[in-house]
Protein backbone atom coordinates (compact mmCIF):
# COMPACT_ATOMS: atom_id res chain seq x y z
CA UNK A 1 0.00 0.00 0.00
CA UNK A 2 1.24 3.28 -0.88
CA UNK A 3 0.51 6.84 1.24
CA UNK A 4 -0.67 9.72 -0.36
CA UNK A 5 2.15 12.35 -0.86
CA UNK A 6 -0.16 15.36 -0.41
CA UNK A 7 0.32 17.16 2.31
CA UNK A 8 -1.94 19.78 4.26
CA UNK A 9 -1.31 22.02 7.17
CA UNK A 10 -3.99 20.44 9.24
CA UNK A 11 -2.69 17.14 8.63
CA UNK A 12 0.91 17.73 9.60
CA UNK A 13 1.71 17.00 13.17
CA UNK A 14 5.28 17.09 15.04
CA UNK A 15 5.93 14.30 17.23
CA UNK A 16 8.20 15.06 20.08
CA UNK A 17 9.64 11.52 22.16
CA UNK A 18 10.95 11.45 25.46
CA UNK A 19 13.64 9.48 27.11
CA UNK A 20 11.49 6.37 27.60
CA UNK A 21 11.16 5.56 23.89
CA UNK A 22 15.39 4.87 23.71
CA UNK A 23 17.49 3.81 26.61
CA UNK A 24 20.64 4.31 28.19
CA UNK A 25 22.50 1.69 26.50
CA UNK A 26 22.39 0.43 22.36
CA UNK A 27 20.43 -2.75 23.27
CA UNK A 28 18.14 -0.45 24.95
CA UNK A 29 17.40 1.43 22.74
CA UNK A 30 17.03 -0.97 19.74
CA UNK A 31 14.21 -2.87 21.86
CA UNK A 32 12.94 0.50 22.93
CA UNK A 33 12.89 1.74 19.15
CA UNK A 34 10.34 -0.61 18.49
CA UNK A 35 7.87 0.33 20.51
CA UNK A 36 7.58 4.37 19.23
CA UNK A 37 8.29 2.76 15.62
CA UNK A 38 4.54 1.18 16.60
CA UNK A 39 3.09 4.28 17.65
CA UNK A 40 4.38 6.56 14.20
CA UNK A 41 3.17 3.74 11.42
CA UNK A 42 -0.41 3.88 13.74
CA UNK A 43 -0.40 7.78 12.83
CA UNK A 44 0.73 7.32 9.21
CA UNK A 45 -2.32 4.62 8.81
CA UNK A 46 -4.47 8.12 10.06
CA UNK A 47 -2.64 9.98 7.09
CA UNK A 48 -1.25 12.50 9.37
CA UNK A 49 2.45 13.90 7.65
CA UNK A 50 4.77 13.42 10.39
CA UNK A 51 8.03 15.36 11.80
CA UNK A 52 9.63 13.27 14.34
CA UNK A 53 12.02 14.82 17.11
CA UNK A 54 13.31 12.98 20.21
CA UNK A 55 15.85 13.31 23.32
CA UNK A 56 19.18 12.65 23.75
CA UNK A 57 20.15 13.04 27.22
CA UNK A 58 21.30 9.59 28.11
CA UNK A 59 22.78 9.30 24.66
CA UNK A 60 24.80 12.60 24.67
CA UNK A 61 26.16 12.15 27.87
CA UNK A 62 27.32 8.64 27.00
CA UNK A 63 28.82 9.85 24.10
CA UNK A 64 30.45 13.01 25.46
CA UNK A 65 31.83 10.43 28.62
CA UNK A 66 33.21 8.06 25.87
CA UNK A 67 35.06 10.86 24.01
CA UNK A 68 36.32 12.21 27.12
CA UNK A 69 37.91 9.04 28.30
CA UNK A 70 39.64 8.31 24.66
CA UNK A 71 41.10 11.38 24.71
CA UNK A 72 42.82 10.71 28.48
CA UNK A 73 44.05 7.17 26.81
CA UNK A 74 45.26 8.90 24.02
CA UNK A 75 47.29 12.44 24.08
CA UNK A 76 46.77 12.47 20.33
CA UNK A 77 43.16 13.49 20.58
CA UNK A 78 41.43 16.44 22.19
CA UNK A 79 37.84 16.04 24.32
CA UNK A 80 35.12 16.09 21.66
CA UNK A 81 33.21 19.57 22.17
CA UNK A 82 29.26 19.00 23.47
CA UNK A 83 28.17 19.89 19.76
CA UNK A 84 30.18 17.26 17.94
CA UNK A 85 28.07 14.91 20.62
CA UNK A 86 24.52 16.43 20.04
CA UNK A 87 25.69 15.59 16.30
CA UNK A 88 26.89 12.21 16.84
CA UNK A 89 23.71 11.32 19.05
CA UNK A 90 21.26 13.00 16.17
CA UNK A 91 22.74 10.26 14.13
CA UNK A 92 22.93 7.06 15.74
CA UNK A 93 19.32 7.76 17.45
CA UNK A 94 17.96 8.31 13.69
CA UNK A 95 19.59 5.34 12.70
CA UNK A 96 18.02 2.99 15.02
CA UNK A 97 15.06 5.09 14.99
CA UNK A 98 14.34 5.41 10.88
CA UNK A 99 15.33 1.80 10.57
CA UNK A 100 12.67 0.55 13.30
CA UNK A 101 10.01 2.64 11.53
CA UNK A 102 10.50 1.45 8.01
CA UNK A 103 10.45 -1.83 9.30
CA UNK A 104 7.08 -1.21 11.19
CA UNK A 105 5.78 0.09 8.31
CA UNK A 106 6.74 -2.52 5.44
CA UNK A 107 5.46 -5.27 7.71
CA UNK A 108 2.30 -3.22 7.16
CA UNK A 109 2.40 -3.25 3.90
CA UNK A 110 2.98 0.41 3.92
CA UNK A 111 5.88 1.90 1.69
CA UNK A 112 6.67 5.37 3.06
CA UNK A 113 10.39 6.89 2.91
CA UNK A 114 11.95 7.80 6.45
CA UNK A 115 15.12 10.47 6.47
CA UNK A 116 17.31 12.23 9.16
CA UNK A 117 18.16 15.56 8.82
CA UNK A 118 20.79 16.37 11.13
CA UNK A 119 19.78 20.05 12.55
CA UNK A 120 21.15 23.03 13.79
CA UNK A 121 19.16 25.20 16.38
CA UNK A 122 20.63 29.34 16.59
CA UNK A 123 20.36 29.83 20.11
CA UNK A 124 21.37 33.74 21.44
CA UNK A 125 25.06 33.94 22.92
CA UNK A 126 23.39 36.04 25.44
CA UNK A 127 21.13 33.56 26.49
CA UNK A 128 20.76 34.27 30.62
CA UNK A 129 20.74 30.32 30.24
CA UNK A 130 24.09 30.23 29.72
CA UNK A 131 24.82 31.96 33.25
CA UNK A 132 22.08 29.21 34.85
CA UNK A 133 23.01 25.65 33.77
CA UNK A 134 20.30 23.03 34.50
CA UNK A 135 21.29 20.20 32.42
CA UNK A 136 23.23 17.37 33.80
CA UNK A 137 24.89 15.30 31.49
CA UNK A 138 28.55 12.89 31.74
CA UNK A 139 30.06 10.80 33.95
CA UNK A 140 30.47 10.87 37.81
CA UNK A 141 33.52 12.85 38.83
CA UNK A 142 35.42 12.92 41.92
CA UNK A 143 35.95 15.99 43.68
CA UNK A 144 39.55 16.92 42.00
CA UNK A 145 38.08 15.98 38.10
CA UNK A 146 35.51 18.45 39.02
CA UNK A 147 37.76 21.03 40.39
CA UNK A 148 39.83 20.88 36.91
CA UNK A 149 36.52 21.20 35.04
CA UNK A 150 35.92 24.21 36.61
CA UNK A 151 39.73 25.30 36.25
CA UNK A 152 38.41 25.02 32.54
CA UNK A 153 35.17 27.73 33.19
CA UNK A 154 32.66 24.53 32.58
CA UNK A 155 29.90 24.00 35.60
CA UNK A 156 29.96 21.37 38.21
CA UNK A 157 27.27 20.47 40.38
CA UNK A 158 27.26 17.87 43.20
CA UNK A 159 24.91 14.63 42.71
CA UNK A 160 24.50 11.48 45.11
CA UNK A 161 28.26 12.24 46.46
CA UNK A 162 30.13 12.67 43.29
CA UNK A 163 30.32 15.63 40.72
CA UNK A 164 28.68 16.03 37.24
CA UNK A 165 29.36 18.23 34.27
CA UNK A 166 25.55 20.71 34.10
CA UNK A 167 25.36 22.61 31.14
CA UNK A 168 23.01 25.45 29.89
CA UNK A 169 19.64 24.95 28.32
CA UNK A 170 19.27 28.07 26.12
CA UNK A 171 15.49 28.94 23.99
CA UNK A 172 15.84 27.33 20.27
CA UNK A 173 15.82 30.88 18.17
CA UNK A 174 15.64 29.53 14.67
CA UNK A 175 16.14 26.35 12.82
CA UNK A 176 18.73 26.32 9.69
CA UNK A 177 17.44 23.16 8.01
CA UNK A 178 13.90 24.25 8.28
CA UNK A 179 13.46 23.83 4.49
CA UNK A 180 15.21 20.77 3.82
CA UNK A 181 12.77 19.29 6.59
CA UNK A 182 9.82 20.88 4.50
CA UNK A 183 11.16 19.47 1.09
CA UNK A 184 11.32 16.24 2.70
CA UNK A 185 7.66 16.41 4.16
CA UNK A 186 6.41 17.67 1.34
CA UNK A 187 7.55 15.14 -0.83
CA UNK A 188 5.47 12.63 1.65
CA UNK A 189 8.56 11.27 3.52
CA UNK A 190 8.49 10.78 7.32
CA UNK A 191 11.50 13.17 8.40
CA UNK A 192 13.38 12.79 11.79
CA UNK A 193 14.59 16.61 12.86
CA UNK A 194 16.09 18.08 15.17
CA UNK A 195 17.42 15.52 17.82
CA UNK A 196 18.22 16.19 21.29
CA UNK A 197 16.98 19.77 20.47
CA UNK A 198 19.25 20.44 17.96
CA UNK A 199 23.00 21.18 17.72
CA UNK A 200 22.87 24.60 19.40
CA UNK A 201 25.30 27.19 17.23
CA UNK A 202 25.90 30.70 17.16
CA UNK A 203 26.05 32.59 14.30
CA UNK A 204 29.56 34.03 13.60
CA UNK A 205 29.66 36.43 10.12
CA UNK A 206 29.43 33.38 7.62
CA UNK A 207 30.22 30.36 10.46
CA UNK A 208 27.81 28.69 12.85
CA UNK A 209 29.70 27.86 16.18
CA UNK A 210 28.80 24.84 18.01
CA UNK A 211 27.68 25.74 21.28
CA UNK A 212 28.51 24.27 24.81
CA UNK A 213 24.62 23.55 25.40
CA UNK A 214 21.84 21.56 25.23
CA UNK A 215 18.49 22.93 23.83
CA UNK A 216 15.47 21.42 25.77
CA UNK A 217 13.52 19.17 23.04
CA UNK A 218 10.13 19.94 23.92
CA UNK A 219 10.88 23.16 23.41
CA UNK A 220 12.35 22.89 19.43
CA UNK A 221 9.42 21.02 19.22
CA UNK A 222 7.43 23.81 19.26
CA UNK A 223 9.32 25.90 17.25
CA UNK A 224 9.86 23.20 14.83
CA UNK A 225 5.56 22.85 14.57
CA UNK A 226 5.30 26.56 14.35
CA UNK A 227 7.70 26.93 11.35
CA UNK A 228 5.83 24.16 9.88
CA UNK A 229 2.65 25.13 10.57
CA UNK A 230 1.71 22.05 11.62
CA UNK A 231 -1.54 21.84 13.32
CA UNK A 232 -0.58 19.67 16.34
CA UNK A 233 2.23 19.19 18.73
CA UNK A 234 2.62 15.91 20.02
CA UNK A 235 4.36 14.92 23.45
CA UNK A 236 4.68 11.45 24.00
CA UNK A 237 5.98 10.77 27.20
CA UNK A 238 5.63 8.19 30.39
CA UNK A 239 1.63 7.55 32.07
CA UNK A 240 -0.92 10.82 31.35
CA UNK A 241 -2.66 13.04 31.84
CA UNK A 242 -0.95 15.03 33.77
CA UNK A 243 -2.10 16.15 37.00
CA UNK A 244 -2.45 19.35 39.25
CA UNK A 245 -3.48 20.14 42.49
CA UNK A 246 -4.40 16.02 42.77
CA UNK A 247 -6.39 16.85 39.80
CA UNK A 248 -6.38 15.04 36.28
CA UNK A 249 -6.06 17.69 33.71
CA UNK A 250 -7.86 16.57 30.09
CA UNK A 251 -8.96 19.47 28.52
CA UNK A 252 -6.91 22.68 28.88
CA UNK A 253 -7.06 26.23 27.33
CA UNK A 254 -4.76 27.74 26.65
CA UNK A 255 -5.59 30.82 29.46
CA UNK A 256 -5.84 27.74 31.54
CA UNK A 257 -2.36 26.84 31.01
CA UNK A 258 -0.71 30.02 31.75
CA UNK A 259 -2.14 29.83 34.76
CA UNK A 260 -1.30 26.75 35.75
CA UNK A 261 2.53 27.82 34.62
CA UNK A 262 2.29 31.27 36.05
CA UNK A 263 1.23 28.96 39.74
CA UNK A 264 4.54 26.73 39.34
CA UNK A 265 2.39 22.83 39.32
CA UNK A 266 4.81 20.85 37.59
CA UNK A 267 8.44 19.92 38.39
CA UNK A 268 10.67 22.52 36.78
CA UNK A 269 12.70 20.27 34.57
CA UNK A 270 10.01 17.51 33.20
CA UNK A 271 6.52 18.50 33.08
CA UNK A 272 6.76 22.14 32.67
CA UNK A 273 8.76 22.05 29.60
CA UNK A 274 5.99 19.77 28.12
CA UNK A 275 3.32 22.33 29.52
CA UNK A 276 4.55 25.29 28.21
CA UNK A 277 5.55 23.87 25.04
CA UNK A 278 2.06 23.30 24.15
CA UNK A 279 1.35 26.40 25.61
CA UNK A 280 3.72 28.60 23.54
CA UNK A 281 2.15 26.69 20.30
CA UNK A 282 -1.31 26.68 20.79
CA UNK A 283 -1.65 30.58 21.65
CA UNK A 284 0.07 31.14 18.01
CA UNK A 285 -3.02 30.05 16.27
CA UNK A 286 -6.02 29.36 16.46
CA UNK A 287 -6.92 25.91 15.11
CA UNK A 288 -3.74 24.61 16.84
CA UNK A 289 -3.32 22.39 19.49
CA UNK A 290 -1.03 20.58 21.69
CA UNK A 291 -1.58 17.22 23.33
CA UNK A 292 1.07 15.65 25.66
CA UNK A 293 0.03 11.43 26.16
CA UNK A 294 1.62 8.04 26.53
CA UNK A 295 3.82 7.08 23.98
CA UNK A 296 1.94 3.61 23.44
CA UNK A 297 -1.55 5.50 22.86
CA UNK A 298 -0.42 7.81 20.59
CA UNK A 299 -3.57 7.33 17.81
CA UNK A 300 -5.57 7.40 20.68
CA UNK A 301 -4.95 10.47 21.74
CA UNK A 302 -5.20 12.32 18.73
CA UNK A 303 -8.37 10.96 18.19
CA UNK A 304 -9.68 12.54 21.72
CA UNK A 305 -9.52 9.69 23.98
CA UNK A 306 -6.74 10.21 26.42
CA UNK A 307 -3.95 12.24 27.42
CA UNK A 308 -3.55 16.04 28.34
CA UNK A 309 -5.02 18.26 25.67
CA UNK A 310 -3.99 22.02 25.32
CA UNK A 311 -6.13 24.18 22.71
CA UNK A 312 -8.54 27.61 22.69
CA UNK A 313 -11.31 25.73 23.73
CA UNK A 314 -12.59 24.67 19.99
CA UNK A 315 -11.30 21.21 20.52
CA UNK A 316 -11.86 18.56 23.56
CA UNK A 317 -11.11 15.19 24.60
CA UNK A 318 -13.91 12.66 24.17
CA UNK A 319 -14.97 10.13 26.82
CA UNK A 320 -12.89 7.70 27.54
Amino acid sequence: MNTSNSQTPEKTIVVALGRNSFGETFPEQKKNVSKAAQAIADLVQEDYQIVITHSNGPQIGMIQTAMTEFARLDQKYTVAPLALCSAMSQGYIGYDLQNAIRKELLDRGIFKPVSTIITQVKVDPFDPAFQNPTKVIGRRMTKEEAQAEEEKGNFVVEEDGAYRRIVASPAPMDIYEIDAIQALLDAGQIVIAAGGGGIPVLEQSTSLQGASAIIEKDYTAAKLAHMLNASTLLILTGSTPLQADGKELRNVTVEEAKELLDGEHFPTLTTYPKMESCYRFVSTGPERKGIIADVAKAREALMGYCGTCISNGNDSLQSP
